[in-house]
């Protein structure tokens, strides 16, 4: 199922947390398909940030503000007046989330009861997609991709607070926009679960793709952690995708779509953090290097993470473009690029033109 100009053009679509890695490369490819974006966020939350490189609020309404201040949301929600909502805004990091688990659940769990209550109020609005975490699951440490049934937890206050806004979406749905109202509502709601996502742009803290990247734009040798860890890596454009096919499905076809969803990776694409290493430092070139950080005692993270995306795949007609290895080319394409002092809003719209003519090419096909 392609996503079109045709669908989205003039398209009212609220963006919450557009501010940030995933928000800006949603408000720009949105913007290239003639949607009229409105985005609700906190300041970028680092410097530099994808969503001044790349000037995402040239072509959009861009309102800043916090989720946990129901007012002001629901002032935007109601001046915008959007058909579709995408709610990205969180506290995305595991390790921040220890440092605040407080903040964490506030942003988290409190801020998807705002923005549901805000739609709740707004006659506008038609579909709404809960954007959550592939760590939603109660991890159990096994190879095994999790499926969309899967008992929900979390062991870190991050992924438990995705988990309970899993659940409040469940419940507001039950509460609200019950399917079986559809005809009287007329709001069809979704959760998103996707893998962990990498691309140009991102520069959030402890997070490996950055760490390797400046450490190799310095000359320095990297220093990673769990260089055994397995993640369902792949490229921000791959669950952005199945987030504007959702959200077509929901806006034609009602709550028959309106259930969790998991965007991940091809089966035969999961990889431990040291192959993400060498492959990045073999096309970064350079004497790109790294080293293994020795073992420390830290707070709890997962070790093997694996999605089942066959549901998507299989209903929704998605599925992945670029290759993991691919997807790390454009990474260093889009960082190398930004170094010689390109013009970085049109070279993420390039790379999402890339993608969107892209079709799934394994490793050493």
């Amino acid at each position: 199922m392609a996503v079109t100009a045709a669908f989205w053009a003039r398209r009212r679509v609220l963006i919450t947390g557009h501010t940030g890695f995933k928000g800006s490369w949603l408000a720009l490819w949105l913007q290239q398909l003639g949607a009229e974006v409105t985005g609700y966020a906190l300041p970028p939350a680092t410097t530099p940030a994808l969503f001044t490189a790349a000037r995402v609020d040239a072509r959009m309404t861009s309102v800043i503000g916090d989720v946990r201040d129901l007012a002001a949301l629901s002032a935007t929600v109601q001046a915008a007046q959007p058909e579709v909502i995408f709610h990205l805004a969180a506290q995305p990091l595991v390790l921040a989330s220890y440092e605040d688990p407080v903040g964490t659940y506030a942003t988290n769990a409190m801020g998807t009861v705002h923005l549901l209550e805000a739609a709740r109020h707004c006659p506008s609005v038609r579909a709404i997609v809960n954007v959550t975490t592939d760590k939603c699951y109660a991890n159990l440490e096994s190879r095994r991709g999790y499926q969309e049934d899967d008992r929900l937890g979390g062991h870190d206050p991050y992924s438990n607070s995705k988990a309970c806004a899993e659940l409040i979406t469940a419940a507001y749905r039950d509460a609200f926009f019950s399917p079986s109202q559809y005809a009287t509502h007329g709001v069809a709601i979704a959760t998103a679960r996707a893998g962990n996502v990498i691309g140009g742009g991102d520069w959030a803290a402890h997070r490996l793709i950055p760490d390797l990247l400046t450490a190799f734009a310095t000359g320095e040798t990297a220093i990673i952690r769990r260089p055994d860890a397995v993640r369902p890596w792949q490229h921000v454009l791959e669950p952005l995708h199945g987030y504007l096919q959702l959200a077509e499905r929901l806006l034609q076809d009602g709550p028959a779509w309106g259930e969790g969803w998991n965007f991940g990776p091809q089966d035969d694409e999961m990889y431990p953090v040291h192959w993400i290493a060498d492959r990045l430092a073999t096309h970064w070139g350079r004497a790109a290097r790294w080293i293994a950080q020795p073992d420390v005692a830290a707070a709890h993270e997962t070790t093997m993470l694996c999605l089942d995306s066959h549901k998507a795949r299989h209903r929704l007609g998605w599925q992945s473009r670029w290759s993991l290895d691919d997807a790390l080319q454009q990474i260093v394409a889009w960082e190398q690029a930004r170094g010689d002092g390109a013009d970085m809003q049109a070279m993420t719209l390039h790379q999402i033109e890339r993608y969107s003519v892209s079709q799934y090419q394994p490793l050493g096909s």
